[in-house]
């Protein structure tokens, strides 16, 4: 099997693109969780996932700058994967309503490519999910829909 490789690049204009990160030999289930990413975090810099392509062995994963915070000290990276499902809500600044543990990247993409997630009954709609290598975790961000599940009657 052929070794895959993701790149992300970065609009610099008019339809002009410079590679500006580079993961050789990464596992297919990784790409495709990071592929189903709208937001990528990496230096302190947020990109928007514009479109992907996939030129031969290599999967490619086109950028534009989103916005810019300040560098944070770096984390040590928790054990296994980490995903944190957050509410939509800038003035709360996204306020984690779970934080679940994985151990392989389909486990992550099961959940972030879903369009519903439900947390202790309450249904919430995915708007978009992040992956920020700056803290080593997968988030989703999801609104609430109103709606609650209806218990069993036994």
């Amino acid at each position: 099997m052929k070794q895959q490789v993701l790149e992300y690049r970065l609009r610099k204009g008019n339809d002009t693109y410079e590679a500006i990160y580079h993961y050789p030999d990464i596992e297919l289930e990784q790409i495709l969780a990071r592929r189903e990413c709208e937001f990528f975090v990496k230096e302190g810099v947020t990109y928007r996932q514009l479109s992907s392509a996939i030129e031969g062995n290599q999967f490619i994963l086109y950028v534009e700058t989103y916005e810019e915070e300040p560098v944070t000290d770096p984390l040590f990276p928790p054990e296994g994967l980490v995903l944190e499902i957050r509410e939509l809500n800038p003035r709360s600044n996204h306020p984690i309503l779970k934080i679940e543990h994985h151990d392989y990247h389909l486990d992550i993409l099961s959940v972030i490519g879903s369009v519903y997630y439900y947390i202790e009954g309450a249904e919430w709609e995915r708007d978009s999910a992040e992956i920020d290598e700056d803290r080593y975790v997968y988030i989703l961000y999801v609104k609430a829909t109103g709606y609650k599940l209806e218990e069993e009657s036994q």
